[in-house]
């Protein structure tokens, strides 16, 4: 007989405390269930219940076996599942987060092709600009930016992103512009407060050695677009990802401010809880998203 059927037979009986309410569960006769229970004591060469004429019972070696019996089937219930929702079309509620500037500027204009493509999917973007902790805030999957802290989640890299310090012509008409790296402790620098280490920028120099401009911010925010803004305005020097200073830097309004420093990149990642399976919305999501920055890149945007 079938191992599974055998431990499914005598954990239901277990669990209804009886071969006939067992049978009715199972939807199979009595007698089919008591030769079940029979064959699997049979094999294992153990008494696994106590009969009465009024109860049955998991003896002591029974209840042991039980605890063990009962996670072999939850888990073929999963894997069945599993299985069921991998083939299944993607459906269901998909709570994002991401950073407002991506959010707003990046992911905002693709989301309707998204939602047209996929009609079965609804989604809840949420734009903030702090680390959530995707499985106790209850979020599918987050969209995050720069080098990854250790973790148990998953990742799958979208895009690429640069960084460059930005100002508008008529602040380094006024103040000059810095030929070096030390040159940025005499300049009005604008700083992200929602970043650890924020008044910290690491930078590379020419030669590839690994700098750091450690100097108080003129102005502090915690959003990027209002940084560059800042920067538009005159206000000062921004260090900001290309997604967001690209087209002011195409149009003349920004420019930059050290141009033979070393470019430095960051990774554009889709991060979601770890498991065996991805669930089939999220897993269209991320693929999509791939797709959709395809020909984005580190000054591609």
């Amino acid at each position: 007989m079938d191992r599974l059927t055998e431990m499914e037979a005598f954990a239901t009986v277990v669990d209804q405390g009886g071969f006939t309410d067992a049978a009715k569960k199972m939807g199979i006769s009595k007698s089919a269930v008591s030769k079940h229970v029979s064959s699997l004591e049979a094999r294992l060469g153990a008494r696994l219940l106590n009969r009465t004429t009024r109860r049955v019972s998991p003896t002591e070696i029974g209840l042991a076996y039980y605890d063990r019996a009962r996670r072999v089937l939850n888990d073929a219930g999963e894997a069945d599942a599993l299985v069921t929702s991998m083939q299944s079309a993607p459906s269901g509620l998909l709570r994002i987060s991401v950073a407002t500037d991506f959010g707003v500027n990046h992911l905002s204009p693709v989301l309707g092709d998204f939602l047209s493509e996929f009609s079965d999917i609804t989604v809840n973007m949420v734009l903030n600009n702090r680390y959530v902790e995707l499985i106790s805030e209850g979020f599918d999957m987050a969209i995050r930016i720069g080098e990854l802290e250790d973790s148990t989640l998953r990742a799958r890299k979208l895009t690429e992103t640069s960084r460059r310090m930005v100002a508008a012509p008529g602040y380094f008409e006024q103040y000059g512009r810095p030929e070096k790296i030390d040159d940025l402790n005499d300049h009005k620098l604008l700083h992200y407060s929602n970043q650890a280490n924020s008044a910290v920028w690491k930078l590379t120099a020419p030669s590839g050695e690994k700098r750091q401009v450690r100097t108080a911010g003129w102005l502090t925010v915690n959003d990027g677009q209002s940084l560059l803004n800042a920067a538009i305005s005159g206000l000062g020097i921004a260090y900001l990802p290309s997604f967001l200073y690209a087209d002011a830097l195409e149009k003349g309004l920004v420019e930059e401010a050290i141009p033979d420093l070393p470019v430095e990149t960051q990774g554009i990642y889709a991060v979601y809880p770890p498991g065996r399976f991805t669930q089939p919305k999220v897993r269209a999501f991320i693929d999509f998203l791939v797709n959709a920055f395809a020909e984005k890149g580190p000054d591609a945007w």
